[in-house]
């Protein structure tokens, strides 16, 4: 089933957003009560990621109101989001500096993957992000965000490898396909 998208979702936010601010808690806060990274939490608020598991009855520990009234905000995180962005969040100055971050250092961070890795890709499924903050060397407050993706290398593409172009059924083909 897709998830919501357009006008429900945008409503879907605004009463997840509201049982946040009502419990007047941080996404830190709620993040450590539920036993998640702070981003992931701030992620299922925003219905860009799904809630699952045993995170459902610490995330309502921690945000009671998200059942207030009833279920329907819980029964909302539960199914897969449809993943997108509202594209004027790119003329959000935050935003469009990570934008900008990438733009500009993409090309060496991936020029270093590849020294430490090999080719490939960092996963974005099987992906962690937290933001932290800290004091620079002149005491001023500086952001930490960490990016921590499974790499998935990029595989060579052998014919012999492709197992979609191999025939199932059982004539002489795929018995000695099964012999190999």
């Amino acid at each position: 089933m897709a998830g919501l998208t357009g006008e429900a979702k945008r409503h879907l936010v605004k009463s997840l957003m509201r049982a946040k601010e009502l419990s007047g808690k941080t996404f830190d806060e709620i993040a450590e009560e539920a036993g998640v990274t702070n981003v992931y939490a701030a992620q299922l608020f925003f219905n860009q990621a799904q809630l699952r598991g045993n995170t459902v009855e610490r995330l309502v520990g921690a945000v009671p109101y998200l059942i207030e009234r009833d279920h329907t905000l819980i029964e909302g995180m539960k199914k897969p989001p449809f993943r997108s962005y509202d594209e004027t969040v790119l003329h959000e100055p935050f935003v469009y500096r990570l934008y900008e971050f990438v733009m500009h250092y993409g090309e060496a961070i991936k020029a270093v993957v590849e020294e430490k890795l090999g080719d490939g890709v960092m996963s974005t499924a099987d992906f962690y992000c937290s933001v932290d903050k800290m004091k620079g060397k002149d005491g001023e407050p500086r952001v930490v965000i960490t990016l921590n993706g499974k790499f998935i290398p990029h595989v060579e593409h052998l014919s012999a490898d492709d197992v979609s172009q191999r025939c199932t059924c059982s004539c002489k083909h795929c018995q000695n396909d099964a012999v190999r």
